[in-house]
């Protein structure tokens, strides 16, 4: 399975590579009990919003022009009338609360996060969404994996001990 994980994770870390923000690209995508790629996202701008307009890339402006990638996913997946109930969302970087939200109540069933981009900028900017995601996915019984670089993959409260 972990190969899976990785492979997947990976094709994230590839659309993330999508996105024009200046500073951070995520990425996400949605697998099937099957293992088939339900939908993909990346954080960007609606469709046709002007992403060329330099200021709204500047925070705190590009907050509000941007969705992130976990809710573009789940957007993509309402476009095509795609259920999400029971998958899995691969994703870059940890959900903030408001995606978590969305991840819920989509019916995702699992998350699965790129460990490595727990940078301590990253954590230092999102730790207090991470901790309110982190309490409604357990609420939720949304099931939360860290997967690594090196081959590691674990459950989000081996990390938290």
């Amino acid at each position: 399975m972990a190969d899976w994980h990785h492979r997947f994770l990976a094709l994230a870390a590839h659309i993330a590579g999508w996105s024009k923000d200046r500073s951070t690209q995520v990425g996400a995508v949605v697998i099937g009990p099957k293992k088939e790629i339900r939908a993909v996202g990346y954080n960007g701008f609606p469709r046709g919003v002007d992403d060329n307009v330099e200021s709204r890339h500047q925070r705190p402006a590009k907050y509000a022009y941007t969705e992130h990638a976990e809710r573009n996913a789940i957007y993509n997946a309402s476009y095509t009338g795609t259920s999400l109930d029971g998958c899995t969302l691969y994703v870059t970087h940890f959900p903030c609360s408001d995606c978590a939200r969305a991840i819920i109540q989509a019916g995702i069933a699992e998350v699965c996060v790129d460990q490595d981009k727990l940078t301590p900028d990253f954590l230092e900017r999102w730790q207090q969404d991470i901790h309110i995601s982190t309490e409604m996915f357990g609420e939720s019984g949304v099931k939360v994996l860290l997967i690594n670089d090196s081959g590691g993959v674990k459950p989000l409260e081996e990390m938290e001990k």
